[in-house]
């Protein structure tokens, strides 16, 4: 049974606020008490709640981070980063996953001020398209009153420092590889376009087509939401339609799997029937070795960044607002080729 401060009080026969300033290390206690103390604790195996102390203290040394999607290759390197930052300094991390639903952000903000972390990174959820949630999100990291760091997604007209990433400019480049290649119809499959990120990545492939007096055909623009799911049933709908793009572009990591599990279901080869080019990585296909192109983002540093931030804003709490933009590198692997 685990031992509480009461337990140890009644042992060593002193008051419960005797032992919290031995445990606190705060106010004075005569030598021979603090040894008594000690010894029960030692004997016990004590662990204080980290917690109690927290609320006591109104203060931690905890660091607080909210994802939206736990199961993300992406976000999981993303917790790497900021872990290592975190043990760096002695700190402790809790995070939680929201599953992109605004009503478990409102309570895992919540969670996080009554666990009275030090500062929070924060991915926020991807139904901010109106304004009431989005005032809701804002009104709760204003009243929250500690460092925060958005990271990969912000907020609109933000006070509160960013890590992001060149979305406009990594759908463009990715782009222009596949015009340079020589294909002609090139569709994309989008992501969700309520975000940010999904509406920057969209006018990067459109204004590469534009650049390039490239023809935009609507029929070759697939709204997606960056959902393994939703790629996977717009590449089913492209293909038994029988008008296939001579190339495409996946917005993210998910939606190139659900392109490629939808392929690999109609035998249709990857570089020869169709091309295709995505941003972020999956290390799964690396390690099957399926050629898949992409544009990359340091998912690591990013978290590594963004927990330096915060770290940056506990010396500085007055600085003035810092916005951090990652930059991308382009493996090419075959599945950009134009079709012999």
């Amino acid at each position: 049974m685990r031992l509480t401060i009461t337990d140890i009080a009644k042992k060593a026969k002193v008051s419960k606020s005797t032992v919290s300033r031995v445990l606190n290390n705060s106010g004075y206690v005569h030598r021979e008490t603090r040894e008594k103390i000690e010894q029960v604790i030692k004997e016990n195996t004590y662990y204080p709640s980290a917690t109690a102390r927290n609320l006591s203290k109104k203060e931690s040394n905890t660091i607080g981070v909210i994802i939206p999607e736990a199961d993300n290759e992406f976000f999981g390197e993303i917790l790497t980063g900021i872990s290592e930052v975190v043990d760096e300094h002695n700190m402790t991390l809790i995070f939680c996953d929201t599953s992109n639903r605004f009503l478990k952000e409102e309570r895992a903000l919540d969670m996080m001020n009554m666990q009275r972390v030090k500062g929070l990174i924060l991915t926020p959820v991807n139904d901010h398209s109106d304004s009431e949630t989005e005032k809701k999100l804002k009104q709760k990291l204003r009243d929250s009153k500690i460092p925060i760091v958005l990271l990969d997604r912000g907020v609109k007209n933000s006070q509160w420092d960013g890590v992001f990433f060149e979305n406009y400019q990594s759908a463009y480049s990715a782009t222009e590889i596949l015009i340079k290649e020589g294909h002609k119809k090139i569709g994309i499959i989008t992501g969700d376009l309520k975000l940010k990120i999904g509406q920057d990545r969209y006018k990067g492939y459109l204004n590469a087509m534009e650049d390039y007096k490239m023809e935009i055909m609507d029929k070759y623009i697939y709204e997606g939401n960056f959902s393994v799911e939703k790629a996977y049933e717009l590449s089913k709908q492209f293909i038994e339609s029988k008008d296939l793009p001579d190339a495409i572009l996946t917005c993210n990591n998910r939606t190139s799997l659900g392109l490629i599990k939808a392929l690999m279901e109609y035998n249709i080869i990857l570089g020869k029937d169709i091309s295709a080019i995505g941003i972020d990585n999956n290390k799964v296909l690396d390690i099957l070795g399926y050629n898949f192109s992409y544009v990359a983002r340091d998912a690591v540093e990013m978290g590594r960044v963004a927990m330096r931030r915060l770290l940056e804003r506990f010396e500085d709490p007055d600085k003035q607002r810092v916005e951090y933009i990652m930059p991308f590198k382009i493996y090419l692997k075959g599945s950009e080729k134009k079709k012999p």
